[in-house]
């Protein structure tokens, strides 16, 4: 072998190469530990068209700062995210590095639809559960009740906004959404009424009986201003009314509708 010129050049080149590639990862791992590459900077930032309103840079230092670990070099960047994703209102974060030592963090917070069941969490625009301060959330007014199996919270989500607008004509609003373990809809309206859908396996059978009861309720309010107290949509080809209580008692009504 050591008469082979040409393994013998061969040998060389290889030895070579591992020497600079072993003097280019010392190198790394010393200028990688240099003060210099300290993360010292943390710049929160907006999804584009969409200001936070209750994240701030405060709040992600308070909160996440804490669960980072190493520099601009060994940094994480899916657990960095991750640690971010743990501050309330957080729904999205994405990380990346601006040279040479700080950290850009770009925040999409969550926008809340709703309060979900009783255990003081609240439901999104998108259908998904999260917990933060119901105060902050109820800065421009009280939300409105959603409930249900957890699974079905991007359904429940869904009909709420479906609701509103297929209730729109007769210019009435759900202030609450409920679906029972058994599949059952039921709503309160903004002006009290308390409205018993029943079981309805999709979206189409649900706007069915929408459609019916906003083509009779004009008459129904007209004929009982203010009294109607609960409204049952459950028959196929009516529904029945429960007017409120007058004095002490209160009076049943059923209404034949087409």
């Amino acid at each position: 072998m050591w008469n082979d010129i040409r393994t013998l050049n061969t040998l060389t080149r290889v030895m070579l190469g591992v020497l600079v590639l072993a003097l280019m990862y010392a190198g790394y791992r010393w200028t990688a530990r240099m003060p210099l590459f300290e993360l010292t900077e943390i710049q929160v930032r907006a999804v584009p068209g969409k200001p936070l309103r209750y994240v701030d840079e405060s709040t992600v230092r308070s909160a996440a700062v804490q669960r980072l670990r190493g520099n601009f070099f060994s940094m994480d960047l899916a657990a960095a995210r991750a640690a971010f994703e743990t501050v309330p209102w957080v729904q999205h974060a994405s990380v990346r590095r601006e040279w040479p030592n700080k950290l850009v963090v770009t925040i999409d917070e969550f926008v809340a639809l709703g309060t979900w069941g009783e255990q003081g969490r609240l439901i999104s625009v998108d259908g998904v559960l999260f917990t933060a301060n119901l105060d902050e959330a109820e800065q421009e007014g009280k939300l409105p009740a959603l409930d249900g199996p957890d699974e079905s919270a991007r359904e429940v989500a869904q009909r709420m906004f479906d609701l509103r607008e297929w209730l729109a004509p007769v210019k009435l609003s759900p202030r609450a959404l409920s679906l029972s373990k058994r599949y059952a809809w039921s709503a309160r309206l903004d002006n009290g009424i308390l409205l018993n859908l029943g079981r309805a396996n999709d979206r189409a059978a649900l706007k069915a009986r929408i459609d019916r009861l906003v083509s009779v309720y004009p008459r129904l309010a007209s004929a009982l201003p203010g009294r109607i107290d609960a409204i049952d949509m459950r028959y196929p080809n009516g529904l029945a009314l429960r007017r409120r209580a007058l004095s002490n008692s209160s009076v049943s009504a059923a209404e034949g509708a087409t």
